[in-house]
């Protein structure tokens, strides 16, 4: 947990440099492949000290994320059988059975599994990684991507940009909660048109 903190406070560092918006594109590419600390951390910083730009902070850490899982597919889709065993080892709390779970979700809700993926807080890595090895369609994959990380940026970017400083507090109390609860909205919706269809 050191070392997380440690990272988390070397990205919030970012935000005071010149260096904010490169460092905003570069933390959305890499934790959508590999880094640990989400870039919702240095969005936040950003949106914070400039709320008029929080718009274009949200699309340059959604092109970002989006690339980065570009990325993280490419990985899985062409490196599975070199990176698996490492895999299991270094991502906490991921299991072969859980990835053969991850499976199942994407045979049945593949463009819901990734938007679920890159809307709430669950690793996002993870699941681009996962779409590569089990070869998702590709544009469904880029699509889901593009919409849940646009979403959740773009939510965080609107929370700054209309109510400022007391929005950073609420985000950092609640945005798990607020992420689950309109994906479960979400599915519910989906749902209900799924049987009126």
């Amino acid at each position: 947990m050191r070392m997380i903190r440690r990272c988390y406070d070397w990205v919030l560092s970012w935000a005071d440099t010149r260096y904010g918006l490169p460092a905003l594109f570069l933390l959305a590419f890499a934790e959508a492949s590999f880094f640990p600390v989400p870039p919702d951390v240095l969005l936040m910083a950003l949106a914070l000290s400039a709320p008029f730009r929080a718009f274009r902070f949200a699309l340059i850490a959604t092109a970002g994320s989006v690339v980065g899982g570009l990325l993280g597919y490419a990985i899985g889709w062409g490196f599975w059988g070199v990176v698996e065993d490492s895999f299991y080892t270094y991502v906490p709390g991921v299991s072969a059975a859980g990835f053969a779970q991850v499976r199942d979700l994407f045979a049945r809700y593949d463009f819901w599994t990734v938007f679920a993926a890159g809307f709430t807080p669950i690793p996002y890595k993870i699941f681009t990684i996962a779409a590569g090895a089990f070869h998702i369609n590709f544009p469904v994959f880029v699509l889901a991507s593009l919409v849940g990380r646009g979403l959740r940026f773009f939510l965080v970017a609107a929370l700054f940009y209309y109510f400022g400083r007391p929005a950073r507090q609420l985000i950092e109390k609640y945005f798990n909660l607020f992420s689950i609860v309109l994906l479960i909205a979400i599915i519910v919706v989906v749902l209900m048109i799924k049987m009126i269809m």
